[in-house]
């Protein structure tokens, strides 16, 4: 089978794609699915169309069974040429905006097929697509092997005495709401604590400060399925987060995952829990146990497409 991965250009990672896109295409190729990506350029809602043409030659090129599109309004672009079926994912903030959400919902009608990456996404689309299924995105337990926690500290010369706090986000990013993780570490007295911004990180540079952090901190006003808290998980890293999109479910009742609520003082506490946990968690079986694996995943989105490739 060969499918064409749709989505869009940005200039801070590797390859000019969003890694989980990219990860969850190459998990593909794995097993078997011979893989190329279509990457829109531009600014604004414009782009959306006037990336049409090119996605039309690039499909004449490589002549692929199958569009998958990631977030809705790339959906817009794939399905704005007949010629091939297309399956569009749903991430999240797609929803956020009612135009957005309207324009993204109506070109998902147009689509074979869509998948929510949480249920919360689909009860939010404006127009509710027929045929759809609730697929999270994966985790690339290849790239994430296992690393001693005291080692990987001392490789990145943090301090013993202090307690080290990974924030699932860049601190400018609203949606994850840095501020309350601001209040809630000043109130923190028995710990020296220090807040790593999670922001222009390669892999590397990514899984040394899940294995050597503390804990990793995501209390976010919103999200669709968090793929840097199921990286955590992957790394066995204790986690607080706030309970939105499909986080209590994630965490499950794994010792060292903690849930807050909005107010410092929630956050604080939770975090002083962790502290006090003191050790590395058993979030990378729960990855597994849930099939967040990316392989587990790929299988599942071949299914979608041999369904979809059937009924064309």
């Amino acid at each position: 089978m060969r499918v064409l991965i749709v989505s869009r250009y940005k200039t801070l990672y590797f390859n000019n794609i969003l890694p989980f896109v990219y990860e969850q295409g190459e998990a593909l190729r794995r097993q078997g699915v011979d893989v190329e990506y279509f990457l829109i350029k531009g600014n604004g809602l414009k782009s959306y169309f006037s990336n049409v043409k090119p996605l039309n030659e690039k499909i004449n090129d490589f002549k692929p069974d199958l569009v998958h599109a990631h977030y809705g309004l790339s959906g817009v672009t794939a399905v704005a040429q007949n010629k091939i079926p297309v399956v569009t994912t749903f991430h999240n903030g797609e929803t956020l905006s009612v135009v957005v959400n309207l324009i993204s919902s109506l070109a998902a009608v147009r689509a074979k097929y869509v998948v929510c990456v949480a249920q919360h996404i689909y009860d939010k689309m404006l127009i509710k697509p027929k045929y759809f299924s609730i697929i999270p995105c994966g985790v690339d337990l290849y790239k994430m092997p296992l690393r001693d926690h005291y080692e990987t500290r001392k490789k990145l010369d943090f301090k013993p005495t202090k307690k080290y706090i990974l924030f699932g986000g860049a601190f400018d990013n609203l949606r994850k709401n840095y501020p309350l993780l601001r209040e809630a570490v000043a109130m923190i007295n028995d710990y020296e604590v220090e807040v790593v911004e999670m922001k222009g990180l390669d892999r590397e540079q990514l899984n040394d400060l899940m294995f050597a952090c503390d804990v990793f901190c995501l209390p976010s006003k919103s999200e669709g399925s968090p793929q840097a808290l199921k990286e955590a998980m992957a790394c066995n890293c204790p986690i607080v987060a706030t309970d939105v999109a499909d986080i209590k479910h994630l965490l499950g009742d794994v010792e060292g995952h903690y849930l807050c609520d909005f107010s410092p003082q929630s956050l604080a506490g939770e975090l002083a829990r962790a502290f006090e946990f003191g050790k590395r968690t058993a979030g990378r079986q729960r990855i597994e146990d849930l099939g967040l694996d990316n392989e587990t995943v790929a299988s599942k989105l071949m299914d979608v497409y041999d369904m979809v490739s059937k009924t064309k």
